[in-house]
């Protein structure tokens, strides 16, 4: 197993690393994401790394392929490879959910690439900032991953 950061704030998100692709052969990322209401992920679409979501407490809303869907806790998502697709926190109490992506590569440099390591006992979630759009664009471009620009 590896011995480097496994929380990180990416886009105001607590994520932990419950499986770096390292610690499982190169078989998937898992990733335990605290949502705070109204954060989540822009519609975004990649090749090659099936995604799926677990709901473990809260309401997250998702668009996949233009089509918006509620799901709530022990709901499961999956998302089609190369769909184009978003999620967002909604309610009134932040979401819990775990994320897998297989083989998980692309999604673990995205992710490490543009978050801050946290420290091991980190469980509420970080103090919101404004992201750095240009960076976290350059950094999906870099892995592999497109991030739809508002029109």
């Amino acid at each position: 197993m590896t011995t480097r950061s496994r929380k990180y704030n990416v886009l105001n998100i607590l994520m932990n690393f419950h499986a770096f692709p390292e610690d499982v052969q190169g078989k998937y990322c898992l990733v335990e994401a605290l949502v705070p209401v109204g954060a989540g992920a822009p519609p975004n679409h990649h090749a090659g790394e099936t995604e799926a979501f677990y709901i473990l407490e809260g309401q997250v809303g998702f668009m996949i392929d233009g089509v918006e869907r509620l799901a709530r806790a022990g709901e499961h998502v999956v998302i089609p490879d190369g769909a184009v697709h978003a999620f967002k926190a909604v309610g009134d109490a932040p979401a819990r959910m775990l994320i897998l992506n297989a083989p998980g590569k692309m999604h673990d440099a995205f992710f490490t690439g543009i978050g801050t390591a946290l420290p091991d006992s980190q469980t509420a979630l970080p103090e919101p900032g404004i992201p750095d759009i240009p960076m976290v664009l350059a950094k999906a471009r870099e892995t592999g991953m497109t991030i739809l620009e508002p029109a």
